[in-house]
């Protein structure tokens, strides 16, 4: 056990389940704060304890839900950390499981906005020391953004002991649904094999996105005869999970999972869970719609990982100064 000297914890509304699961990791609770909602769309929010002097770690996952947008969520995490921060706390680290905005990193038509680095200027004007973020979409570009300290945590252990009970004795094959997710794949690759021992296979193919429409016919990998993991950051409708799925199956693959970090589960993922190319789908509970996915829809095949360890043990090193890398497994 360890002891919060000089620290508080807070999650705000959306967040309360993920943040009671980091405050078990740390033997503790969550702090109190005020959240109102006003008639005119307006909101204030404040903690319920002193924070001067205070570590202040606040948590809250930016993806957006019934009654509360991605940008209502935003502002309300925003103007949270600003009002720590005037009443006097020495330092305030965002906690953002999932960081909105994370997959406009670069224009890609001219004159498009470079939105994950105006977020980045936001968390920066109200004063933010740190943010914590978990598998963003480009980990790079979310480097290069910040101009406060960032800290990037991914869930790769977390799926590790899992893959390996599916996979059981099968040859096991990583797999990416588009090029830019190849590195993202091949790390948890390399991570599954440096835990087991095992030597696995790899593959990919390709796609391409131009005004919603998605294409690409380049296939790469053997997966016949083997049991394959889809690997992503998130899935969205889930299009692009089962376009992969569908395309492994046609080349001879045992059996199918998807594994991602955010299970969004926006309209259309029906699709995806009812498809008989998919076995299972593994995710986190990094935003909420994970747990309502298995609630609204009972039949899909859903597992869902707890992450609020791995971000509790996070907070516990970086607020006794111990070391994110040997966390993660990284490399000093």
């Amino acid at each position: 056990m360890w002891y919060k000297e000089s620290m508080k914890l807070f999650a705000l509304k959306g967040s309360e389940n993920l943040g009671a699961s980091v405050a078990r990791a740390l033997w503790t609770e969550l702090d109190p704060c005020e959240e109102r909602d006003f008639e005119d769309g307006e909101h204030k929010s404040r903690p319920m304890v002193s924070v001067r002097g205070e570590d202040v770690y606040v948590l809250h996952s930016l993806a957006g839900s019934a009654g509360s947008s991605v940008n209502d969520k935003l502002c309300k995490l925003l103007f949270f950390i600003a009002t720590c921060r005037d009443n006097g706390a020495n330092r305030v680290t965002a906690l953002v499981p999932y960081l909105a905005y994370a997959r406009k990193d670069r224009q890609t038509r001219s004159r498009d906005p470079i939105t994950t680095r105006y977020i980045a200027q936001l968390f920066e004007a109200v004063g933010t020391s740190r943010v914590i973020g978990l598998e963003v979409h480009n980990f790079v570009a979310f480097q290069n953004a910040f101009r406060c300290e960032t800290v990037h945590l991914d869930a790769r252990r977390l799926f590790c002991p899992e893959i390996r009970a599916l996979a059981d004795s099968m040859p096991v094959v990583f797999f990416s649904p588009d090029g830019g997710g190849i590195k993202r794949a091949q790390l948890l690759k390399e991570a599954f094999e440096a835990d087991t021992g095992l030597t696995t296979g790899f593959g990919f193919m390709e796609k391409r996105r131009s005004r919603g429409v998605v294409s690409g016919d380049l296939y790469a990998g053997d997966v016949k005869g083997a049991v394959v993991f889809i690997v992503d950051d998130l899935i969205n409708t889930g299009g692009t999970t089962l376009r992969a799925a569908e395309a492994c199956r046609d080349q001879g693959a045992e059996s199918v999972y998807a594994v991602a970090t955010h299970g969004l589960f926006n309209p259309g993922v029906e699709k995806l869970f009812e498809c008989p190319a998919i076995d299972r789908i593994m995710v986190t509970d990094s935003v909420a719609a994970a747990l309502e996915a298995v609630v609204n829809f009972p039949k899909a095949r859903i597992d869902i990982l707890p992450v609020g360890p791995l971000i509790g043990e996070a907070v516990r090193r970086l607020h006794t100064h111990g070391s994110i890398a040997d966390l993660l497994g990284v490399e000093d």
